[in-house]
């Protein structure tokens, strides 16, 4: 059932951003040799590489094989292309994210997206890379589309920068941040005394 996301994902990856990919089949004891072999098959159809990943089993001895395909790639040359110009304006880049990489006919913007996305170019910030904000379980911005759905639209309801990763984050569907930190950290309660003991953890 998870074969066309994955499919996608690695369509994504070759098609779009022009990268060299593997894929970790992550094998537990409940996966039959069909299974893992359908997978595989399916991958070296569209001419990628898989790696079967024990890690869960064998601890690193089970990530050997992975790694060393991963190594092998990064050692490859390749042709890196973002999905968008860096220079077009923040709703075209919204819409290419949408329609190449999601496979969603488009992107509808809030009214207060709108008057977002026009303050952002204000204040010099169009030109950063945008960072989608959205749920993790589907292409789209609603959990329920699973798979590789289509016909749907990305609504972007909240645009906001980060300056100091150099982005714009658009916020989708019903999806949530996660919330700064205090102005005291808890982290910095936490201390290692010269016998190795540490504190300030609970």
């Amino acid at each position: 059932k998870g074969l066309p996301n994955l499919l996608q994902h690695v369509s994504n990856m070759t098609g779009v951003y022009h990268l060299p990919v593997v894929v970790a089949i992550n094998r537990f004891p409940t996966d039959t040799q069909a299974e893992l072999q359908l997978v595989e098959d399916r991958c070296r159809q569209l001419g990628v590489n898989v790696a079967l990943s024990e890690v869960w089993g064998k601890g690193g001895e089970g990530g050997i094989q992975l790694a060393q395909e991963v190594v092998r790639l990064c050692q490859q040359p390749n042709d890196f292309t973002f999905s968008y110009d860096l220079e077009a304006p923040l709703e075209e880049k919204l819409e290419a994210i949408v329609t190449k990489i999601y496979h969603g006919d488009g992107v509808d913007l809030s009214p207060n997206a709108k008057k977002q996305a026009a303050q952002l170019k204000k204040l010099g910030f169009g030109g950063l890379p945008v960072c989608m904000a959205k749920t993790q379980y589907s292409f789209s911005d609603n959990p329920a589309l699973l798979g590789a759905p289509k016909g749907f639209r990305g609504q972007v309801r909240n645009l906001k920068v980060s300056a100091g990763a150099g982005f714009i984050v658009a916020l989708t569907g019903e999806i949530m941040t996660m919330p700064g930190l205090p102005k005291v950290p808890a982290a910095e309660k936490i201390d290692v005394d010269s016998t190795g003991k540490i504190s300030g953890l609970f």
